[in-house]
């Protein structure tokens, strides 16, 4: 087991070996926010047939030449047709069928009239001159059959399930995600919503990364167990029984409780790494269980999502076959006091280029992290930060 590794080394060493867990068939119900795993054809034309884009009336152009309000064509109004019918009149000079939006347009029309510019009446009275195919929707105008419409690698928002709805399809292939054991440990954690004894906290960790990993689509299956390293291992085994990856925090560092040194042997797991060149949630630690990541974090909750952001992200990423963290630039608005001898993430909110500091940065707090949306980074060796100063930002 190597120590005392760089973030960019460490992350190296989880994913490296790691490949994608391979694909499922979802329905689109099912799909937001997944990654298509295949490239995605369209089947059909889509519009599949000539239509109306408004309410008025489809006829031919030619009968309107030199029509205008004191001079209105009038033509013989020869049907209706509303979005869904078959457009089985056909439509002659001098004539004209009334149609609603998204109906399909019938043999004989080149164009559609607003209704707002004809008198409505039958015969009709239309107001205006139109050009050949003005007002038209012609089939295929969307896509054609055959084209591409996504590629593998895209991820399914709102829109590109729309679309692929609109092409007839029910289901799409993905990459499949995994299921994430999440492992809170402590003697001295209990559950909100209990008595409080004396030298007791309440749990935050297993709340915060379990909502986290709900809003980054990830199913998630939880644990707790006090500091009994057999204990430990045997919730470990437990939970990567049925999950792909086990996350834990506490119990990492080189306190008398710190029992991850214990229980990971008892579970038989091959140790990869310990204790990386960051701060918050140095004592970070990696191992590897039947092919299964393994990554054990700090028990602090702001060193525990930290080091989740830095580590487990880019960790579940490989797993899924997704992109990564995002990674950007600010400026700091707001000074950040201290130096940084070692490598440091900070908490702030970034918007339109510029990121302001909460106050409060100790690993230990959850009240300044409410409302951030970025962790800045000081590099190792930075004397206190000024306002102004451009640091690098991972997009929360």
């Amino acid at each position: 087991m190597v120590t005392g590794i760089s973030l960019e080394e460490a992350v190296a060493r989880m994913t490296a070996p790691l490949s994608p867990l391979g694909t499922e068939t979802l329905s689109l119900e099912q799909a937001l926010g997944r990654t298509l795993a295949a490239d995605v054809t369209a089947p059909l034309d889509q519009p599949p047939f000539d239509r109306s884009p408004l309410d008025g009336y489809a006829l031919r152009s030619a009968d309107l030449a030199g029509a205008d309000k004191e001079h209105p064509a009038m033509l013989q109004v020869v049907g209706i047709l509303y979005a869904g019918d078959e457009a089985n009149v056909s439509v002659g000079p001098g004539q004209a069928v009334r149609i609603m939006t998204g109906a399909m347009l019938p043999p004989g029309c080149d164009c559609v009239v607003p209704q707002e510019q004809t008198d409505r009446g039958e015969p009709v009275k239309v107001f205006v001159s139109l050009k050949p195919y003005q007002n038209y929707v012609y089939q295929g105008e969307d896509y054609r059959a055959g084209t591409p419409l996504l590629k593998a690698g895209a991820r399914l928002d709102a829109a590109a399930l729309g679309m692929l709805a609109s092409a007839g399809l029910t289901e799409a292939e993905v990459r499949r995600r995994p299921k994430v054991g999440l492992l809170t440990t402590g003697d001295e954690v209990v559950d909100p919503g209990t008595p409080l004894p004396a030298g007791k906290i309440y749990g935050s960790n297993q709340i915060l990364l379990a909502a986290r990993l709900t809003e980054l689509g990830f199913e998630t299956e939880t644990a707790h167990q006090g500091d009994d390293p057999a204990a430990v291992a045997a919730a470990m085994k437990q939970l990567l029984k049925s999950c792909d990856v086990l996350i834990s925090t506490g119990g990492v560092s080189v306190g008398d409780k710190d029992i991850f040194h214990q229980a990971l042997p008892l579970l038989g797991a091959e140790q990869v790494f310990w204790r990386v060149d960051l701060k918050p949630g140095t004592p970070a630690m990696y191992s590897v269980y039947e092919d299964k990541p393994i990554l054990s974090l700090s028990g602090n909750p702001f060193a525990a999502f930290t080091t989740f952001e830095l580590l487990a992200r880019p960790l579940l990423a490989a797993l899924a076959g997704e992109e990564g963290p995002r990674w950007g630039e600010g400026v700091l608005d707001t000074p950040f006091p201290k130096a940084s001898p070692k490598r440091r993430f900070i908490r702030g909110r970034y918007e339109n280029g510029h990121i302001t500091l909460p106050e409060g940065h100790s690993s230990g707090l959850l009240s300044s992290l409410v409302g951030c949306n970025c962790l800045a980074e000081l590099p190792a060796g930075s004397p206190p930060a000024g306002a102004g100063q451009k640091v690098r930002i991972l997009l929360l």
